[in-house]
């Protein structure tokens, strides 16, 4: 990191560099983005849409080839390559700045440079880390603006914290005298390049425009960065959403849950129950960071201040209280529009339109057989929007942490929630999550499983054995009785006919339930190889659509299908070499006697 004094200093250097035609520091005001957007849909990047359905609103249309994180082009540049591990993509860091040196020279010719003065975390939190981004991309600084606490306030910060991490970001595309520059600048694929300097805690972006690609506030700062800096610090950063659930006797208690990107963690977050009398706030839909205080406890913070949330498949039955904070003052990114400038995407409620502007900015009709939007189409909206945002959301001393789920897509074998025996087997259940690959990765293999351990595998900053050898550490420094209790969930397990047999979205909530009672010692459960399982009474089930048999099916256990999961998760620990914990090791063994043991008992 640097300190506040070397500020102005790096900002000259890297104007040095990247030769911006001007230098404009961002003071974070709402004039300030106003002005930003209006220069925008001038130069035809920005589309305004309806001031009376979506006021203060606009629609962005990236390059097809820049549509989504690129892990491909995303390197931890670690001093050493055994620090990287196996599920990242390392380079040499000397290499690496040599070649993205090369690029910068000149990128932003023609350009703005815009800094980023902003803030992950809330104002007074210990964990709070100020980042300074520059950029030569005015949708980026408007992005930043909804997604992080960014401006004047941020500066006067940086004078008590006394140290930033510096973050580069160019479209890569400088404009020479004259020339016209495009309506969404980019590199090609084989110059896009997102890296990460652990041991520096610095970050540089270069030939992408879109989202964690750009918006170094995010998966760069929040994710891989700071989970070097929250192993080295003892902390934890992590890929989680923050939810506040409150029974009808008014107790309330705090939840996380790990899910990779598309996987419904937007939709949880914001959830509407479906029991009486049960409430849902929202803390954060995408990032935790936790921290241990002197009782022995987890607390977490949500360090963003916006929402980046896939739009395909939100709409008023999926996620009511997501389609109402983008109402208003909202960005749009690869969705449709209607003829009368509103945003339409597939699964949005209402008929399909006859006719839209598709994410290509072409006419669309039905009859083209083709999604009008992006399946990874986007929306950014401040935080504070959401109509269930908890009072507490940006509390500096965080919430206290009763549960952690994680999860996947997961159509067989793992059953609708199961409870973690102690802290080690809960890290084990993280290790081991399984999900069906989605779009909102750059990939050629969607819809394939791939081991996601707590839905961090793009976004750990380090070795793998070493993160997931920081969360048995983190457990060692209390005790499972204060610990959070850890839940495997799975809402997408299908019958025989390929139905899902869960109905999902609100009703997600009567698992909420049972876990919430769970960690008052109320619910009752079976004990069984892979956990404890709820008994078919204790899920509230009351006037659920469910078929016939099809609770039995979610919560039961195949041990022949568990004890193929044991070969794949075997091989998968492989991978990890030597640096895989021992405890992870002993748990994996645990659990093949369990099953072999529940086996023999069957016959």
């Amino acid at each position: 990191m640097y300190k506040k004094e070397e500020l102005k200093d790096w900002v000259q250097e890297m104007a040095e560099l990247c030769e911006p035609k001007e230098i404009y520091w961002c003071d974070g005001t709402d004039e300030e983005y106003n002005n930003l957007m209006a220069m925008l849909v001038e130069e035809k990047k920005a589309v305004p849409l309806n001031e009376v359905k979506r006021p203060g609103s606009f629609a962005f249309f990236s390059d097809p080839s820049d549509v989504a994180r690129i892990e491909d082009r995303t390197f931890i540049a670690s001093l050493h390559k055994e620090d990287a591990g196996p599920t990242n993509n390392w380079i040499d860091p000397v290499e690496l700045k040599e070649k993205m040196i090369k690029l910068y020279r000149g990128s932003m010719r023609g350009r703005t440079m815009y800094v980023i003065p902003f803030m992950m975390g809330p104002f007074g939190s210990p964990l709070s880390k100020i980042g300074i981004e520059l950029t030569d991309s005015a949708y980026v600084t408007c992005n930043m603006k909804l997604m992080t606490r960014m401006g004047r306030d941020v500066l006067k910060e940086l004078e008590a914290k006394n140290e930033f991490i510096p973050c580069l970001h160019s479209v890569g595309y400088p404009l020479e005298e004259g020339q016209e520059d495009l309506l969404w600048p980019a590199a090609p694929l084989e110059d896009k390049y997102i890296s990460h300097f652990p041991e520096e805690r610095l970050i540089w972006s270069y030939g992408s425009g879109y989202g964690g690609n750009a918006l170094l506030g995010k998966k760069c700062l929040a994710l891989r960065i700071a989970s070097v800096i929250a192993r080295d610090e003892m902390w934890m950063a992590e890929h989680m959403l923050i939810l506040k659930v409150t029974s009808p006797q008014g107790l309330s208690k705090y939840m996380l849950a790990a899910f990779p990107s598309a996987c419904g963690k937007t939709n949880l977050a914001m959830l509407v129950p479906t029991i009486p009398g049960w409430t849902v706030e929202t803390i954060g839909d995408d990032i935790a960071w936790l921290w241990m205080k002197d009782d022995g406890r987890l607390y977490a913070i949500n360090p963003e201040a916006g929402f980046f949330g896939v739009a395909k498949g939100t709409s008023f039955r999926s996620n009511p209280n997501a389609m109402m904070s983008i109402r208003k003052n909202t960005i749009f990114t690869n969705v449709a529009l209607t003829d009368d400038h509103d945003v339409w995407w597939e699964g949005i409620d209402g008929p399909v339109p006859e006719h839209l502007m598709d994410w290509k900015k072409e006419d669309w009709t039905p009859s083209k057989n083709m999604p009008a939007a992006h399946p990874n189409c986007r929306f950014t909206v401040k935080a504070d929007q959401c109509p269930v945002i908890a009072p507490e959301w940006e509390n500096p001393e965080g919430v206290l942490v009763s549960a952690i789920l994680v999860g996947g897509r997961r159509p067989t074998t793992i059953p609708l929630i199961h409870e973690a025996l102690s802290w080690n087997h809960g890290v084990f259940m993280g290790s081991m999550m399984g999900s069906e690959i989605t779009a909102a990765i750059l990939s050629k293999n969607i819809g394939q499983v791939r081991r996601d351990p707590f839905a961090m595998l793009p976004f750990i900053g380090y070795h793998v054995g070493d993160y997931l050898k920081h969360w048995i550490d983190m457990g060692k420094r209390s005790n499972d009785a204060l610990l959070p209790k850890i839940y495997y969930v799975n809402w997408f397990r299908k019958d025989e006919a390929g139905d899902y047999l869960w109905p999902g979205f609100g009703h997600n909530s009567r698992v909420l339930k049972w876990i919430f009672e769970r960690t008052e010692g109320i619910a009752p459960a079976n004990l069984t190889p892979i956990g404890y399982l709820p008994t078919e009474e204790s899920i509230d089930v009351r006037g659920l659509p469910l078929k016939h048999g099809a609770l039995q099916e979610l919560l039961s256990i195949d041990t022949y299908a568990w004890l193929d999961e044991v070969k794949s998760i075997e091989s998968y620990y492989q991978t990890i070499g030597n640096k895989l914990p021992k405890a992870l090791k002993m748990e994996l063994e645990k659990l093949t006697s369990r099953l072999h043991y529940e086996n023999l008992n069957q016959e």
